[in-house]
């Protein structure tokens, strides 16, 4: 009797996970959710509740006897762990607590998972969800896996230690590899983050009118779809090699792009009397231009965004839309 494959995902309320654990779901396999135990340090809501077929775990990712004995009682053929701090801006108000949920909380994993395979006899694969703030000052545009770590922030230095420590693990023969996600966005994504604050806001102002409070609209990111990044994480999991991948569209926008882009979807061509400059939300450091070469996804993986930058906002929009719609 052929067994059914088994995932453990980290992470698994919120938007990365919310989408991953239906594709796990749909590929026949038995999926757990870890999700954090209600009022955990470190947390925001998740955005949807998880599908009754997932097994869901309440556990503190800081808690590394915890995560070990999770590992242990689920005995996952993949480990994905998307779960941690995923806030640039609230790491340099909380440093430690973002280095222990995103740097050491992985180190607890990849411990359990080299554990787990060791005892069992069979290959655990863990992905790793690293982000692109791990190359901070980048010395060239586009960066790829070879690009100098320079991360500038606090975030991104939890997610470089995090990022060393997963090609550390391969050293122990565990099949361990880091996604280098580049920013990535769907109608899923909290109103916390700045693309869904201006979507959310362009819907509201094209409504009843008002203004956005921003920061720094010169910045300019690499922006994606969402569950375009999950399939890559899926494609690594799954690949001959443990590899770590720069995942991104490799076409930088600004801030400002992305505002023209919301405000234009509702009809507001004028989106700069709408929009006031908040010092609050200029960051005490930005990163350089991050923008990503994928050339080893699309080589090794066959794997390629399939959502262009206007429809990503699009899609956003019409979803903020929406919901004020049913909301009357």
């Amino acid at each position: 009797m052929t067994r059914t494959p088994v995932a453990l995902v980290t992470g698994a309320s919120g938007q990365d996970g919310s989408y991953l654990v239906e594709r796990l779901l749909a590929d026949g396999y038995a999926v757990h959710g870890l999700v954090p135990p209600a009022g955990a340090a470190g947390t925001v809501p998740g955005v949807a509740d998880l599908p009754a077929e997932v097994t869901a775990h309440a556990a503190d990712l800081t808690d590394p006897v915890g995560v070990r004995a999770l590992v242990r009682d689920v005995s996952p053929d993949e480990v994905y762990n998307l779960g941690g701090l995923s806030s640039v801006a609230r790491s340099w108000q909380e440093p430690e607590l973002t280095a222990r949920v995103n740097g050491l909380a992985v180190v607890s994993l990849l411990e359990a998972a080299a554990e787990t395979q060791e005892s069992t006899g069979r290959e655990v694969r863990l992905v790793q969800a690293s982000s692109a703030e791990i190359f901070g000052e980048a010395p060239i545009a586009p960066q790829d896996e070879r690009t100098p770590v320079r991360p500038v922030s606090p975030y991104g230095a939890a997610k470089a230690f995090a990022h060393h420590c997963v090609g550390v693990a391969r050293r122990r023969e565990l099949f361990a590899v880091s996604c280098i996600l580049y920013n990535h966005e769907s109608p899923r994504r909290p109103t916390t983050f700045v693309t869904r604050k201006i979507t959310s806001g362009a819907a509201r102002i094209a409504r009843e009118g008002g203004t956005l409070a921003l920061g720094n609209l010169d910045a300019r990111r690499d922006w994606g779809w969402a569950p375009d990044y999950v399939d890559a994480m899926v494609r690594a999991a799954r690949h001959t090699e443990p590899l770590d991948y720069v995942v991104a569209t490799g076409e930088a926008h600004s801030v400002a792009d992305f505002v023209a882009a919301a405000f234009s979807r509702v009809g507001i061509d004028d989106w700069q009397a709408h929009v006031r400059i908040d010092p609050e939300f200029v960051r005490p450091a930005d990163p350089a231009v991050l923008i990503g070469d994928a050339t080893r996804a699309r080589t090794e993986l066959g794997w390629s965004p399939s959502v262009t930058f206007d429809e990503l906002v699009g899609r956003m929009v019409d979803a903020d839309v929406a919901t004020l719609e049913r909301a009357g």
